[in-house]
């Protein structure tokens, strides 16, 4: 089998109407690269309905070509292309004729040309089309690889290997390699499958081989098991991958060999034990991660996918939820090589549509073979250990929602029984009809008795946002969501629960059976969830809402100074809010302070840690919600603001911190886990040294400090590799700040940042942490927030490639990344 990148060589465009732009010219097309946004360049529009959904960028038509060469050789063999990603409403033509389409902007699929391709010469169109049909910042267009498959007429299916290792005993594994084999001749033929089994450094443990004849037309399947000593054990902590290496001979030559990776692993769930992989139980602690990767976009390419992953896992995160779609080939690829578990999504829209023109418009037609796709996609993959089914799906919550839950339910134990079953499902979604009505006036008001006003009795919107999770709590909890959703979690093996934290609990008396996993929580409680996680054995793990800040859905995380403001909506910001601003770690890469409360109450840090709000908005009001973390930064690096009042906060699991200004105490506070493992401290900024020191029975356990920049401001270039693969999955990030001699970063004295590409190299993108700008990431130009941009740098070939990085007043740097051919 010939399978190869498609990545190279394409053209794109918006699409211009012939009938609409009779009389105009085209839009020139635009040589790019694949995997491709369509949209982040777009500008953005402050007027667009429901803007902030999508982080106000607008959606459009675009179509993509590319022309490619088929020998003589070729002919008569199947040709399929494989797409792993359009978005969306994809349409595929080769040579000017229909081949094929794709509603699902997320569903990997695959587009058989064989009849429609010739000798020399030939072009595949694509378009992609958005509009309206997401509930945050989607991207457009072919954003994710596409492979070119040139196939013998007898040939191994393209997703025709499957492993299982379905018996594990100390000493010894089980391995079943399942081989599909295809037969588009017109003759019986009978070919000979071998297979090997490689462990983790190479070297060859098991092998196998047996005949097969395939009828014509009806592909023929072999399950060959094999019997690995000693296993080498997939698991959070030693992510060890075997290979599965399988070769096909018609007729005593080797027609075709392929091989894919695995892990030999054995999960176990039940309520007294939790879930258990390879015997050890194992808590979740899990972020929802939506598809985008901040500065360059939806454009999946592999590194920025491995960079979040490895990233995350630094932070103390042990799982992944793909919200609200299948995660991409290239994040899954990572997550097993790194040791990350998976919660692989498929649908955030069922026969309810959430939008105006989203997925519910194609899902009665389409679900299934969604489906098919995201567990062909995910079968071979470790770290993949939940199916998920839906996400806060309003259906969940009546009778023929439980007919379509248990529908995808047994729709995935059919075509994988290895792994379990969850659904995200938010009760008080579940019953929103039964809440409209109960709001409803009960009678018509007259002209004597008005109706009141909004806001007139009761609490107003920004104290109902305040207590949103409270609000859900209270809903989720009822004997209505109860009853209701009964059907819908029966038919899961794990429920999944959107901030519904409140039934953790009860549910262990009302449903002893159910096991509970909080797939969706707010991340300022995360110390409350993790208590209920850890004292019931029922309850596998915490999502946070989310680990990673995302494009869209803009401001729901955002600290509001109404005085200061427009205000927005109540769940969004207005325009330039660009980002949710929810995220533990910000769209660049930077973990901000939520991400090491997060760590120290899971454990995982012993040392105390500061951040402090900024001295410029001191005393002015403030509102939040759920989703917002304090408007705080680890600096002391503020300027002008010397005498001014500044209130510190620190974050222990200590009895006790103690803080220092320029060595002098202001004094000692209790924290750990009977004070939210937080507290703050109010005093008057001093340029110098702030210090928190932790304490536990009266001796030190730890100390965190940070210290003012002072002195010339220089700029600092960092790059997260010095040698890149020079192919089109690769990318080297540039971390720019503004930092003093020691390396103390300046947060106040921001600066407009340039960056030059020289070499076999492009700029993919450019942007800081700003939750609210109009600043594009296409630019060469960004000013720094919090001091600090980075710059995202795409090989275009093997050699030498500079980045040098300007700024006024700063002596100008330079990196160099080497880009060398993969091996």
């Amino acid at each position: 089998m010939s399978r190869g990148s498609f990545n190279g060589g394409w053209q794109y465009r918006e699409k211009s109407n012939p009938f609409a732009d009779m009389g105009r010219a085209a839009v020139p097309y635009q040589d790019v690269t694949l995997p491709h946004d369509a949209m982040i360049t777009r500008d953005r529009d402050p007027q667009l309905p429901n803007g902030a959904w999508a982080a106000y960028y607008p959606g459009g038509v675009y179509e993509y070509r590319k022309s490619f060469d088929l020998p003589e050789s070729g002919l008569g063999k199947r040709v399929i292309f494989e797409f792993e990603g359009v978005y969306r409403d994809a349409l595929i033509y080769v040579n000017g004729d229909y081949a094929g389409q794709r509603p699902s902007g997320y569903a990997r699929f695959l587009v058989d040309v064989s009849d429609l391709v010739r000798e020399g010469r030939n072009e595949i169109r694509v378009e992609a089309r958005n509009h309206q049909d997401g509930r945050w910042y989607t991207g457009a267009g072919v954003y994710r690889d596409v492979w070119m498959h040139v196939l013998e007429p007898v040939h191994l299916a393209v997703d025709g290997i499957r492993v299982r290792t379905p018996d594990i005993e100390p000493r010894l594994a089980v391995v079943e390699v399942e081989i599909t084999v295809a037969n588009d001749s017109a003759a019986t033929r009978t070919v000979e499958v071998r297979t090997e089994i490689t462990d983790p450094v190479g070297r060859p443990v098991a092998s196998s081989s047996t005949p097969v004849t395939v009828l014509p037309g009806e592909p023929a399947v072999s399950r060959l098991r094999h019997y690995v000593d000693d296993p080498a054990l997939w698991n959070v902590d030693t992510p060890h991958l075997h290979t599965a290496s399988v070769e096909l001979y018609d007729n005593g030559r080797l027609s075709e060999s392929r091989s894919v990776r695995f892990g030999i692993r054995r999960l176990q769930l039940n309520p007294v034990s939790g879930l258990r992989i390879n015997g050890e139980t194992v808590k979740l602690r899990g972020a929802c991660v939506h598809h985008d990767n901040g500065v360059i976009g939806a454009a999946t390419i592999a590194r920025a996918d491995e960079r979040r992953v490895e990233i995350l896992k630094e932070a103390g995160f042990n799982a992944l939820r793909s919200s609200h779609n299948p995660m991409s080939t290239a994040m899954l690829d990572a997550c097993d090589r790194l040791g990350m578990l998976v919660i692989d999504e498929a649908f955030d829209m069922w026969t309810s549509g959430k939008t105006d023109f989203g997925a519910a418009l194609h899902f009665v037609e389409w679900w299934e073979r969604d489906l098919e796709s995201m567990i062909a996609r995910g079968f071979n993959h470790p770290s993949v250990i939940l199916y998920s089914i839906g996400n806060e799906i309003p259906e969940t919550g009546t009778p023929l929602g439980g007919v379509w839950s248990r529908r995808l339910a047994e729709k995935v134990r059919s075509l994988d029984d290895t792994r379990f079953v969850t659904n995200g499902i938010n009760g008080m979604l579940a019953v929103m009809p039964d809440i409209v009505e109960m709001m409803q006036p009960k009678t018509e008001p007259t002209h004597a008795d008005p109706a009141p006003a909004v806001g007139d009795d009761g609490p107003g919107i920004n104290t109902l946002m305040s207590d949103l999770g409270d609000l859900m709590n209270g809903i989720g909890s009822s004997e209505n969501v109860t009853r209701k959703t009964a059907e819908s979690f029966g038919v899961l093996d794990v429920a999944g629960m959107n901030y519904l934290d409140s039934r953790y609990e009860t549910d262990r008396e009302l449903f002893p059976n159910r096991i509970i996993l909080g797939t969706e929580t707010f991340p300022t409680r995360i110390d409350r969830y993790w208590d209920l996680v850890e004292r019931n054995t029922h309850v596998l793990g915490d999502f946070t809402w989310t680990g990673w800040d995302y494009l869209g859905e803009a401001g729901i995380g955002r600290v509001r100074y109404p005085d200061d403001e427009h205000p927005g909506e109540p769940l969004s910001g207005p325009y330039p809010w660009l980002v949710a601003g929810c995220g533990d770690i910000d769209i660049t890469g930077w973990r901000r302070p939520a991400s090491y409360y997060r760590e120290i109450v899971y454990g995982l840090r012993a040392a105390p840690y500061i951040a402090v709000q900024r001295p410029s908005r001191h005393g002015r009001r403030v509102e939040t919600g759920p989703w917002a973390w304090s408007d705080s930064v680890a600096s002391w690096s503020w300027g002008e603001s010397q005498g001014r009042p500044v209130v510190v906060e620190v974050y222990s699991d200590a009895d006790e911190v103690e803080l220092l200004v320029n060595d002098r105490s202001i004094g000692r506070r209790p924290t750990g886990p009977d004070h939210r493992f937080r507290t703050s401290f109010d005093t008057l900024y001093a340029p110098g040294t702030v210090t928190a020191i932790a304490y536990r029975d009266g001796v030190e356990t730890g100390r965190f400090g940070l210290r003012s920049a002072t002195g010339p401001m220089l700029l600092r270039a960092l790059v997260d590799r010095a040698v890149i693969r020079a192919d089109d999955s690769d990318l080297a990030y540039v971390e720019i700040s503004l930092v003093d001699g020691e390396g103390n970063r300046f947060v106040e004295e921001e600066r407009e940042v340039t960056v030059a590409v020289t070499g076999p190299g492009v700029l993919q993108g450019m942007g800081s942490g700003d939750p609210a700008t109009e600043e594009t990431f296409a630019s060469a130009t960004r000013r720094t927030y919090d001091g600090r941009v980075v710059a995202v740098v795409r090989p275009g070939g093997a050699g030498e490639i500079g980045v040098t990085v300007t700024a006024a007043g700063c002596a100008p740097v330079e990196v160099v990344v080497d880009a060398i051919e993969p091996s």
